[in-house]
């Protein structure tokens, strides 16, 4: 009886040591640190570990390992995430910054007036045009509207007039491309971040670019080297090039691993 009461007792000892042991080791794991870290591509090999072992490298490493982590854990616990975004106060940090960064360039803009002033050519003369009209740059897209002639053609039927007079044309063609570029934000009204994914609105603001900047050339065509005819053939059909080939590579970019991969990461992050 009392052999059988040692066996016990002893038994309960040591399942009650087994218990104690394990509890222990429970609160010795940490995850705060290098010892648990998701497997994936990104976790860096022992002997990184063994480098990023002391001081200030060791907790930099531990910070960034544990902040890939919970995001890890929080990508595959969620299909949205909002995260609060890490910055500095407005006062004083920023206002400061902004203030020397605002002092330098106008203390630059100051100086260089100061010291290169710019050239003041000779009084206008009204009574001769002059050789060479021109707007300032922002508008050359502008002028470029105004001497596309063949547009506006001197039709037989009308007697050798033209479709429409000067003016009217001017203002028509300005309102026209204006009104494009006003209605297209309205009628693409996705949500998409990036341009593969939505190839044709991509292809569309690359064609408008380009011919912007092709109509800002046709407006000097009198200062170029080139055939007229040429030049306004260029005009057009360049901006379809452009925007046919961003189309091609954008839907072929669309099939890659990568595409699948960043549409995930922004579907966690929608814009605001």
């Amino acid at each position: 009886m009392s052999d059988n009461t040692t066996t016990s007792n002893t038994n309960t000892g040591s399942d009650a040591d087994t218990d104690a042991s394990t509890d222990a080791q429970e609160r010795d794991i940490r995850t705060d640190g290098t010892g648990i870290v998701a497997p994936d591509d990104e976790t860096p090999a022992w002997s990184e570990r063994k480098n990023r072992s002391t001081g200030l490298s060791r907790l930099t490493y531990e910070y960034f390992e544990r902040a890939r982590r919970e995001d890890q854990d929080l990508r595959q616990e969620s299909d949205y995430v909002e995260r609060d975004v890490l910055a500095f106060p407005t006062w004083p940090h920023e206002i400061i910054r902004n203030l020397a960064i605002a002092s330098f360039f106008t203390g630059m803009i100051l100086f260089l007036s100061a010291t290169l002033p710019p050239h003041i050519g000779s009084p206008a003369n009204p009574s001769s045009t002059p050789a060479i009209i021109l707007p300032d740059w922002y508008l050359y897209w502008s002028f470029g509207l105004l001497k596309l002639g063949p547009l506006n053609p001197e039709l037989a039927i009308l007697g050798g007039e033209k479709l429409m007079s000067d003016r009217t044309y001017g203002v028509l063609a300005n309102v026209v491309v204006v009104g494009v570029v006003a209605i297209v934000p309205f009628l693409n009204k996705g949500s998409a971040r990036r341009p593969v994914e939505q190839p044709f609105w991509a292809a569309v603001g690359v064609g408008g670019v380009i011919f912007a900047f092709t109509i800002s050339v046709y407006s000097a065509k009198n200062l170029i080297p080139m055939n007229v005819h040429l030049l306004f053939d260029l005009t057009f059909i360049l901006p379809v090039v452009a925007g046919f080939v961003t189309w091609a590579v954008l839907k072929t970019m669309r099939e890659g691993y990568s595409y699948d991969l960043n549409r995930r990461y922004y579907r966690l992050r929608p814009p605001k």
